[in-house]
């Protein structure tokens, strides 16, 4: 058996030449934030049309996104959605959130997107409180991974049957192999993927791409 080819960058290059369908608002924001001193959190762009993709095949009307950023990702979700559809994202930075105010006004999806500032556990707290328990069909988990095992079981309340709950960076740049690493962001990246093994509540499958993607449907 074959294991996991090795992505050179001459391989992402021919990848993203024949599958990436990212257009010039897109791009410009992606070049922008690569450009930050905290540019490499950015999402890689074919994860977030992955998410797009996720979207659409799932009839996926309400987003939740925790961890906004730059606003990639959310742009490339909202950009998925149906009419009515809505993407509510969390982030505790203005910085960072008001160029991606600048993105989103820029593509016209300004309306579809509503954008939480704070403690993204206060805020899943409050969503649950304002919205109900399984008001969301497709939450998409991304911000400060030592809170990752709170987010996914606030996620899971909130995500209705059927939904799908996505989790980036679950290979925390192979961290999670290494005994020596244990801080705080290792530690609970390794505990949400021990417990999503486990977890009888969903069907889950992660996904050697990128920096780990881990797709839990909840049953």
């Amino acid at each position: 058996m074959r294991d996991q080819i090795d992505m050179t960058p001459a391989l992402l290059d021919y990848v993203r030449d024949v599958s990436l369908r990212e257009d010039t608002v897109l791009r410009e924001l992606r070049d922008d934030t690569a450009a930050m001193p905290d540019g490499i959190m950015q999402i890689l762009p074919e994860e977030a049309q992955l998410l797009a993709l996720l979207i659409r095949l799932t009839g996926t009307r309400d987003v939740l996104e925790i961890g906004t950023f730059t606003g990639y990702s959310t742009l490339a979700m909202a950009r998925a959605l149906p009419p009515g559809g809505q993407v509510v994202t969390c982030d505790v930075s203005e910085d960072w959130t008001a160029m991606a105010r600048r993105a989103w006004q820029r593509a016209d999806v300004t309306d579809l997107v509503d954008l939480r500032l704070g403690d993204a556990t206060a805020t899943l707290d409050t969503l649950l409180t304002e919205r109900g328990p399984a008001s969301f069909d497709l939450v998409f988990i991304d911000a400060d991974k030592a809170h990752y095992p709170h987010y996914y079981e606030q996620s899971l309340a909130l995500t209705r049957p059927g939904g799908l709950i996505v989790l980036d960076n679950t290979l925390w740049s192979g961290r999670v192999v290494d005994p020596t690493a244990q801080d705080a962001d290792t530690q609970g990246v390794r505990e949400v993927n021990e417990t999503l093994l486990k977890d009888e509540r969903v069907d889950v499958s992660m996904l050697p791409m990128a920096d780990g993607v881990t797709l839990a449907r909840k049953r």
